[in-house]
């Protein structure tokens, strides 16, 4: 396996559950040991971290922790920013993670991807990410809803 290169980067994972974040620590840090990964399961929490410390990748749930006022402070801050949701593809909260310029956007249930998509974020700027998330979602879309799905983009 080659190595990450998120190995010896500084990543905050925000989330108020935290088996969430466990989950996140395991997948992270068992491929990535170099890398820094700080924790926080509260706003106040979160906020403090992102103002004492410099982050290569923030990782924000959108529930819970006020995810998009974190995201504004991330943002302002020059960080690359994820937003992570349980409520798997709701069209406002894509809509608003990237008008406010996160990064990308990631579904909890997808958390066992998340080291090469933080990876992706990582290596391609960016218009990119999101171009190929519309391309994953254009495919799972079809793949559900077959030619009606087809005919709606048409």
């Amino acid at each position: 396996m080659a190595e990450s290169i998120l190995n010896g980067r500084r990543i905050l994972a925000v989330d108020d559950e935290p088996d969430v974040l466990t989950v996140l620590e395991e997948e992270i840090m068992d491929t990535c040991p170099q890398c820094t990964l700080d924790k926080a399961t509260t706003y106040e929490e979160a906020l403090n971290k992102l103002e004492s410390n410099n982050y290569d990748l923030v990782i924000l749930d959108i529930m819970g922790v006020d995810g998009f006022i974190l995201l504004n402070i991330a943002v302002k801050k020059n960080l690359k920013v994820v937003m992570l949701t349980a409520r798997a593809l709701s069209a406002e909260a894509l809509k608003q993670s990237y008008e406010k310029g996160a990064r990308a956007y990631l579904p909890k249930n997808k958390l066992g991807e998340i080291v090469p998509f933080l990876e992706d974020v990582v290596k391609y700027e960016f218009e990119p990410a999101w171009k190929r998330l519309f391309e994953k979602l254009h495919g799972f879309f079809k793949e559900k809803f077959g030619a009606d799905w087809e005919e709606k983009q048409g």
